[in-house]
């Protein structure tokens, strides 16, 4: 199965891009799904028609959906918020305000992921279109389950220890006090549900077969927003395997005014594919009319892909060939690890090392990197960024090593 991610600069026209995509792959045989993230909820505009949170056929090979994350509210989240208003309570904070601490930040967006997992893998699904959020809200969206699976990993070791602390005599003591309630098992069943999910999300992020597609019009703001993604999702370790450049003027025209704007944009497009070097571009033109509705989506489909015989699909459907963002080899000394930062800067680059984990920041953005078993027996010896990669060097540590 592959999933492909749509994201870009609000108004450029992710979801009409993505859409197309989904009409496209359907009418060549593709089996697709088709989803969107985004609160908009234009997926259904581009479609013309309205869409419900659950899988619903639009036409034939091809189903669509808007995720509902309230819809899961019940499931594996309901356990978690039920511990902080019971923490809340105890420490007399009015009811109302509960209610709304307690809907904890990131919830929905955690949830959504949660939907976009169950769903891609409960169909017959070949290919699986995800209209995302605009870039800010999906780079959020991405971190969520890395930096919250590692949360929870920790957090549910506590809850264990402070359970058996509470049941082995310490809690008439609290609750002579009036403090903290004991953890109830069905809350840690949550919170553990919650971590197997959370890991299935990551897996299906992670895999082989994922990708996202950054879109962007012809136009200095979005392809600078475009470039600092690009960055952002690297950090992240997710690959970008497209370019969608949206909203191209035809070469025909006699008249000045469109061919100004036809000779810029060639301009910038001639930019846009030096940026993003080896990643490929799709082009997009501008449609006559407004395209909604699958057959004007489909036409869409056929000026971006051409006609559905083998290249065009493998476009769709092959495998990713950029390489992992993030890679550890054996030099024979040493281990490097190699973490794609395209476009990044050096004075915006920060390393640190935290116990098993190498925080890497860019930006206001940071990663905790969870270091291999072998990493973690190792000294950081210095640390380079050439060419859009950054390469940290790890020296075995002769305290943790075994001479051989």
């Amino acid at each position: 199965m592959r999933v492909v991610l749509f994201t870009g600069k609000g108004g450029v026209g992710k979801t009409t891009t993505a859409a197309a995509t989904a009409v496209h792959a359907a009418r060549a045989g593709i089996k697709t799904l088709v989803l969107s993230t985004d609160a908009a909820h234009s997926l259904g505009d581009a479609l013309a028609r309205p869409l419900g949170a659950v899988p619903e056929e639009v036409e034939s090979g091809l189903f669509a959906q808007q995720i509902d994350p309230l819809a899961r509210v019940r499931g594996s989240w309901s356990g978690v918020r039920e511990c902080v208003l019971g923490l809340l309570d105890q420490l007399d904070v009015d009811p109302v305000e509960a209610e709304e601490l307690a809907d904890l930040p990131g919830a929905e967006e955690v949830l959504a992921l949660l939907e976009l997992r169950d769903s891609s893998v409960a169909g017959p699904w070949e290919l699986v279109v995800v209209d995302c959020a605009p870039t800010a809200e999906t780079l959020r969206l991405l971190a969520l389950p890395e930096v919250l699976g590692r949360f929870v990993e920790r957090l549910l070791p506590m809850e264990r220890r402070l359970a058996r602390a509470l049941a082995g005599g310490i809690a008439p003591l609290l609750g002579h006090r009036g403090g903290t309630p004991v953890p109830r098992d069905h809350v840690v069943e949550a919170a553990q549900r919650l971590q197997t999910e959370l890991a299935g999300v990551r897996s299906l992020l992670a895999d082989p077969g994922t990708s996202i597609r950054l879109v962007l019009t012809p136009e200095a703001v979005a392809v600078a927003e475009a470039l600092r993604s690009w960055t952002s999702l690297s950090l992240y370790g997710y690959v970008v395997d497209g370019v969608v450049v949206n909203r191209l003027f035809p070469d025909a025209g006699a008249d000045d005014w469109r061919s100004g704007w036809v000779a810029a944009q060639a301009g910038r497009l001639a930019a846009i594919e030096e940026s993003f070097g080896a990643v490929p571009v799709t082009r997009a033109p501008y449609a006559a009319v407004e395209p909604v509705g699958t057959d004007a989506l489909a036409d869409l489909g056929l000026e971006m892909y051409g006609y559905p015989g083998e290249d065009a699909l493998s476009a769709l459907l092959g495998p990713v060939e950029i390489q992992p963002a993030l890679r550890v080899r054996w030099s024979g000394r040493e281990f490097l690890l190699e973490l794609d930062l395209p476009g990044a800067c050096r004075e915006e680059v920060d390393l640190s090392r935290r116990g098993e984990e190498l925080v890497v920041q860019h930006g206001g953005r940071r990663r905790a990197i969870a270091l291999p078993s072998a990493l973690r027996r190792c000294r950081v010896a210095g640390a380079t960024l050439r060419d859009g990669v950054l390469g940290v060097t790890f020296t075995p540590d002769p305290d943790q090593w075994r001479p051989s």
